[in-house]
């Protein structure tokens, strides 16, 4: 497997003296770096590796100078990201953004004050959809696919792979409604992850919007999307499948018994939409559970 990881940009928009004092820590091993004013900057290895409280007290200059960097010197160029919460920056990695919500006309228009920040390092592990992609492929068809897990467990890191094998080497069209800017990840359009040569993206687009103009524009064979979150993500989903793509989605979830729960599932259940359902275990080393329409266990 080739874990790929840009480094330097992560290196690169962080506050100059905070910079110089991460000399001595492995930067492969980080998944999170987290900065609030008046706090130690704290770095998150996973959630079975720890993290570390630094020394290091972060003021309000340090994060306005990493916002900067983050911004290219032009937070108003940001005002949208902004709005929604987060900024993605070359190389896919996301820097989320916490402080004072100010409402107009009863939305969000922007976040002021901003007091945190948390920059999750963009981690692509080619290779690792090896073991599940003979359990989603028949023949020379795709099988409907909802992949399951608790949060952190690496679900968006395998549907990637996943998009990306079925993309390059089953030569499927893909089309990602990528509504959180977390498969793709992209940056002034342009994938930051690798997702396959027959792969589109709708970067930060509403699953609900997104589906359906997908298959009008781009003629896709299959339709991916991350964390379904109710009813409304599930009709769109269904409605993909009666204009004849297959769908790859992934939903948060303890348990399969979890998601299967779920109002919104019951119909689902019902007309076996989901052909395969994979559940990812979370603890020392990874390991994927395979369940067939009916939930009965196949790997």
């Amino acid at each position: 497997m080739e874990d790929i990881i840009m480094n330097d940009t992560i290196i690169n928009v962080l506050p100059t003296a905070f910079r110089d004092y991460l000399g001595f820590v492995n930067m492969d091993d980080v998944e999170e770096i987290r900065l609030r004013v008046e706090r130690n900057a704290i770095l998150y290895f996973g959630p079975d590796k720890g993290e570390l409280v630094t020394d290091y007290v972060i003021k309000q200059k340090d994060l306005m100078e990493a916002l900067e960097y983050i911004t290219g010197f032009s937070l108003y160029a940001f005002e949208d990201d902004i709005r929604e919460g987060f900024i993605t920056i070359k190389g896919g990695h996301r820097v989320g953004i916490a402080g004072k919500i100010v409402r107009e006309d009863g939305r969000i228009k922007t976040i002021s004050n901003i007091s945190s920040i948390n920059i999750r390092v963009s981690h692509q592990v080619c290779g690792c959809g090896d073991e599940l992609i003979p359990y989603l492929v028949k023949g020379d068809k795709v099988m409907n696919t909802l992949i399951i897990s608790p949060p952190g467990a690496g679900k968006t890191t395998l549907l990637r792979d996943v998009l990306r094998q079925l993309s390059d080497t089953y030569m499927q069209k893909i089309s990602v409604v990528d509504e959180r800017s977390e498969i793709a990840s992209c940056y002034k359009g342009v994938p930051q992850n690798n997702v396959g040569i027959r792969t589109d993206v709708y970067d930060c687009c509403p699953k609900t919007e997104g589906i359906m103009l997908m298959i009008r524009a781009m003629s896709p064979n299959i339709v991916a999307v991350d964390e379904v979150g109710n009813g409304k993500d599930m009709k769109a989903i269904q409605e993909a499948t009666g204009c004849g793509c297959k769908v790859i989605a992934t939903i948060h979830g303890d348990t399969v018994e979890d998601v299967v729960r779920k109002s919104y599932m019951e119909e689902c259940l019902r007309d076996k939409l989901f052909k395969r359902y994979v559940f990812i275990k979370r603890g020392q080393g990874r390991r994927i559970e395979v369940f067939d329409e009916n939930l009965c266990r196949v790997h």
